[in-house]
C-alpha cells in the first residue's frame, strides 16, 4: 500500500496544528463578532432613550437621535451612515428575539452566518413563545451544520412551528412576484424574476435540460464557410447554454434557432424536474408545509396542486423514534434503493456539501469489492468531488444502521453527518416542536 505525502505522520500533525489553531481562531471571531452586535445594540438604547424623550408629535425630531449616533459610528469607521443605520436596527432585533443564538455564537458554537439564517427565517414568527420554540430546535441544527445546509431545515423549522397559515404567507409572498431587469457594464443586463420556488426550479432544470442537448458550438456545422486560417468559434460553456436557450425559448419559444425555423415544439419532449417532500396530513388537507429539495419549505396548497399532476410518487416511511427514511413502497429493489436513498440524502452526504442527488453518485460506503452490500445501510450519495476524495486521499467514511455517516480526516478529527430528515426530527423533538409529519 502506498502512503500519500498528506498521510505522513509529520505532515498529520501539522495539518492538525493549523486545523486546531483555525477553531480558535474562529471562535474567537464568532466572539468578537458577538460583541459588535452587544456594541450596536447599546447604540440603539441609547436612542431609543434619547428619542423616549421627544414629544410624539415632533415626529422630524424623533428620527435624529438614531441618525446622529448611526453618523458617528459610520465616520468613525468609514462606513455607510445609513448602512450603520440598518445594522443597529438589525443588531437590536437580534438581541431581542434571538438572544440564545446571540450566546452560541459569543461562545463560538455557531458563527455569523448562521446568527443570519436564524434571524431571517425567524423574524416572521410573530408569537414569543413559538419563536423561543423556533430558536430553539434551530440551534441544534446550527451547531452542527454549516450555514448553507441549516437553511432549508431552519426555514422549514420556521414554517412548522409558526402558528400563522403556511398558505396565507404564500398568497402574500406570491402576490409580489415580477419580472425586471438590471443594467450591468460593457453591454450587458441582468433578467431577474421573483416566481414561486417550484416553478423557479423547474425552469432552471428545463433550461439545463436544453442546454445539454445543445451543440457545443453556436454554429454547429458551418465551419465549412471559415475563411483559411480562421479557427472555429470556442465552445460554450454550460452556463452559456442555458442563458441561450433560456434566451431562445422565451423570444421564439424554442430552444434554439434551428428548433424555431423548425417549428419544432421542443416542450413535448423535455419536462422539467423538481423534488418535492410532501407530509401525508398536507395531502389530507392540513396546512403543514411541504419541503422542495434545493429551496426550503412551500405551502401545503402548492403541495396538494403539484401532487395532483405529478406523474409518480415515492412514498417514503419514516421511522417515528429518529424521523429516518427507513424504506420506500416500491418493490423493485434497485429502483426503491435509489428512491429511498433521494428521499434520506436530499444531497452530498459529505459534511457541508448540498449538492443535490441529481448530480450525484450512490457510493458504496464499504467498497464492494470488499464485501460491501448494495444495500441502503451501505449506500449513500456523494458528488463527483467528494467521492473522489473519499477514494484517493486518506479520508475515510463509516455508515451507521440508521444512515449517519462518521466522517475521519487525514488528521484524525471525526466529522459526523446526519440525513436531513433525521436532524429535523431530532432538533424539534429536543425544542419540543411538533414532529416534521
Amino acid at each position: 500500500m502506498t502512503t500519500s505525502p498528506s498521510t505522513a505522520p509529520d505532515a498529520a500533525l501539522a495539518t492538525s496544528d493549523v486545523v486546531a489553531e483555525m477553531i480558535d481562531t474562529d471562535r474567537q471571531i464568532a466572539a468578537l463578532q458577538a460583541r459588535q452586535l452587544a456594541l450596536l445594540g447599546r447604540a440603539g438604547a441609547i436612542a431609543a432613550e434619547q428619542t423616549a424623550r421627544i414629544p410624539i408629535s415632533a415626529q422630524r425630531e424623533r428620527e435624529m437621535p438614531l441618525r446622529t449616533i448611526a453618523a458617528e459610528l459610520g465616520t468613525a469607521l468609514r462606513r455607510s451612515d445609513r448602512g450603520m443605520q440598518n445594522r443597529i436596527h438589525e443588531a437590536t432585533t437580534v438581541l431581542g428575539r434571538f438572544p440564545n443564538t446571540v450566546q452560541s455564537l459569543q461562545e463560538g458554537r455557531i458563527d455569523i452566518a448562521h446568527l443570519r439564517v436564524i434571524s431571517e427565517a425567524g423574524s416572521r414568527i410573530a408569537d414569543p413563545e413559538a419563536r423561543a420554540v423556533f430558536e430553539q430546535a434551530a440551534l441544534v441544527v446550527a451547531e452542527r451544520e454549516t450555514a448553507g445546509r441549516a437553511k432549508p431545515v431552519i426555514t422549514m423549522l420556521a414554517h412548522r412551528i409558526d402558528p400563522a397559515s403556511s398558505v396565507e404567507r404564500h398568497m402574500t409572498a406570491a402576490a409580489g412576484r415580477r419580472v425586471w431587469v438590471r443594467d450591468l457594464d460593457d453591454g450587458m443586463a441582468e433578467v431577474i424574476a421573483l416566481l414561486p420556488a417550484p416553478l423557479a426550479h423547474g425552469i432552471r432544470d428545463r433550461i439545463t435540460q436544453y442546454a445539454r442537448a445543445l451543440p457545443d458550438q453556436p454554429n454547429d456545422g458551418d465551419d465549412a464557410g471559415l475563411e483559411p486560417g480562421s479557427s472555429a468559434l470556442p465552445a460554450r460553456t454550460m452556463d452559456q447554454r442555458r442563458a441561450d436557450a433560456f434566451s431562445d425559448l422565451l423570444l421564439t419559444g424554442h430552444a434554439s434557432a434551428a428548433e424555431s425555423d423548425g417549428a419544432i415544439c421542443e416542450t413535448d419532449a423535455i419536462v422539467a424536474r423538481i423534488q418535492l417532500t410532501v407530509p401525508a396530513a398536507a395531502l389530507a388537507g392540513r396546512e403543514v408545509p411541504a419541503a422542495l429539495q434545493g429551496h426550503g419549505p412551500i405551502d401545503s396548497s402548492s403541495a396538494r396542486h403539484f401532487a395532483s399532476i405529478a406523474r409518480s410518487w415515492d412514498r417514503l416511511f419514516h421511522d417515528p423514534v429518529t424521523g429516518n427514511v427507513q424504506h420506500a413502497d416500491r418493490y423493485r429493489p434497485s429502483r426503491a434503493q435509489r428512491r429511498l436513498l433521494r428521499g434520506r440524502d436530499e444531497h452530498c452526504r459529505f459534511p457541508g456539501c448540498r449538492a443535490s442527488v441529481w448530480v450525484c453518485d450512490i457510493d458504496h460506503t464499504i467498497d464492494f469489492a470488499h464485501g460491501g452490500p448494495t444495500q441502503a445501510c451501505n449506500l449513500a450519495h456523494l458528488c463527483k468531488r467528494h467521492h473522489t476524495l473519499k477514494h484517493n486521499t486518506a479520508w475515510s467514511v463509516e455508515q451507521r444502521p440508521d444512515g449517519v455517516l462518521v466522517w475521519t480526516s487525514p488528521t484524525g478529527r471525526v466529522y459526523t453527518d446526519i440525513p436531513q430528515r433525521a436532524l429535523e426530527f431530532s432538533a424539534a423533538i429536543r425544542s419540543g416542536a411538533p414532529p416534521p409529519f
